[in-house]
């Protein structure tokens, strides 16, 4: 799996800067953002994310290339609608080498790995076999797994990520997107620290964890931490 943030809104905190302050001040935006620093711009932006005013920060969009998940993760990827997708298409892309990714539970059992690789490799074989005999590739793709990797396109605001970040940083997020997301989370944090700094599972942006029966318990190791140690805690964290 590869993260690379392609392109983002510059000055992504000062455009949310005076996003907030037109609505509060008198003078047109372009003054404004003639008026206001950087500096200015990332302590107010920091003051209106912090009271949940998050509608400001949706004029700050992120442009990611994501490679190498599988059709699993991409599949759960696409549900958050606020956002645009472009993904490799299996009608136009043959798939000479089909590749796939593995699951790390299934690559600590040696007898379950066997299984697994031998399972992919007939399908691969029948899914060359279907376009040898001249069936198309939007036709012999039905065959492919979920396993299969995919290269795509996400476009999403700071807004949306944030809700990304609280819902697949957490623990109980498949592994494989919740490993994706959170590389996103760092990438956003280099570029954007004031509109993310508190930003990841809602254990760390809310102080709650509504898991219920199912939490994976991190929280209680937070007491005294800074958010970055929190997150670390919270990445690190595996249920046992």
């Amino acid at each position: 799996m590869k993260v690379v943030l392609l392109e983002y809104t510059q000055n992504p905190e000062k455009v949310c800067a005076v996003a907030a302050l037109t609505s509060m001040k008198e003078g047109a935006p372009s003054d404004i953002s003639n008026e206001i620093d950087r500096d200015n711009a990332k302590k107010r932006i920091q003051r209106v994310v912090g009271y949940g005013h998050y509608s400001v920060i949706e004029h700050a969009s992120f442009t990611f290339s994501i490679e190498g998940i599988s059709r699993a993760c991409s599949h759960q990827l696409v549900r958050h609608r606020i956002a645009s997708f472009t993904q490799q298409s299996q009608r136009y892309v043959k798939m000479e080498d089909v590749p796939f990714v593995t699951p790390p539970s299934i690559k600590k059992n040696k007898a379950a790995e066997d299984i697994y690789k031998q399972s992919l490799n007939n399908t691969t074989q029948s899914y060359k076999k279907l376009l040898e005999l001249g069936i198309s590739p939007e036709d012999a793709r039905f065959i492919l797994p979920n396993a299969t990797k995919t290269n795509i396109v996400m476009t999403m605001n700071a807004r949306e990520l944030l809700h990304l970040f609280n819902l697949r940083c957490c623990n109980r997020a498949q592994w494989e997107i919740r490993d994706m997301t959170w590389e996103i989370l760092y990438k956003v944090l280099e570029v954007s620290p004031a509109i993310f700094e508190s930003s990841g599972p809602k254990c760390i942006s809310e102080g709650i964890c509504t898991e219920g029966k199912f939490s994976c318990g991190c929280y209680k190791l937070f007491e005294g931490k800074t958010i970055e140690e929190k997150r670390k805690i919270t990445k690190d964290f595996f249920i046992i």
